[in-house]
């Protein structure tokens, strides 16, 4: 969800880096296992995401949707979230639109992507830098699967090939591209 604060902020023409009040970190209790292998989801970690939910009220919620990710936490994570989601939707609120993303181990295809979304040399940078906040992703990852490339390169590689690719189509042409895939 703070990709979505981010990405919410550069729509507007502004970059403005996420106060820390914004950020939330749930330690949601499947992950405290202290083991590769994560326990599976339970009430409590449903319980925090739907706190989360009911506090903000999104419109839009940024999911990881690299379901082939070596280590399952993003698997799992979605499947909190859209216990959550269908729990928040239960109460008669509407039910924010889901966008997945993916991360180091694969992109959507550009035929299956719901969204493509530019971004500058500077916007790359920044999500770069975001990626070295994060202690599991920077210098050798503990989870690399078969590509042994650091997460940042290959998202620089991943951004900068979905570009590449438009661009051979006859598209516009960008110094880089996110693609999603809006949940139905």
């Amino acid at each position: 969800m703070l990709e979505a604060c981010r990405l919410g902020r550069a729509r507007q023409g502004r970059h403005d880096a996420l106060s820390e009040r914004s950020a939330r970190f749930l330690d949601l209790p499947f992950y405290q296992t202290g083991k590769v292998r994560k326990d599976p989801i339970g009430p409590a970690d449903v319980a925090i995401v739907l706190q989360l939910l009911n506090e903000i009220q999104p419109e839009l919620v940024f999911v990881a949707g690299d379901l082939s990710d070596p280590h399952g936490t993003h698997r799992v994570c979605k499947e909190a979230i859209a216990l959550a989601l269908d729990l928040y939707a239960a109460d008669g609120r509407r039910r924010p639109e889901v966008w997945l993303y993916r991360g180091a181990w694969q992109e959507w295809p550009i035929t299956e992507a719901t969204w493509l979304v530019p971004l500058s040399q500077e916007e790359l940078r920044l999500k770069i830098q975001a990626i070295f906040k994060h202690q599991s992703q920077k210098d050798t990852a503990p989870f690399p699967g078969p590509d042994e490339r650091e997460f940042w390169q290959r998202v620089e590689a991943r951004n900068k090939g979905t570009a590449a690719e438009l661009d051979r189509l006859g598209l516009a042409e960008y110094f880089a591209m996110e693609a999603y895939v809006v949940e139905p």
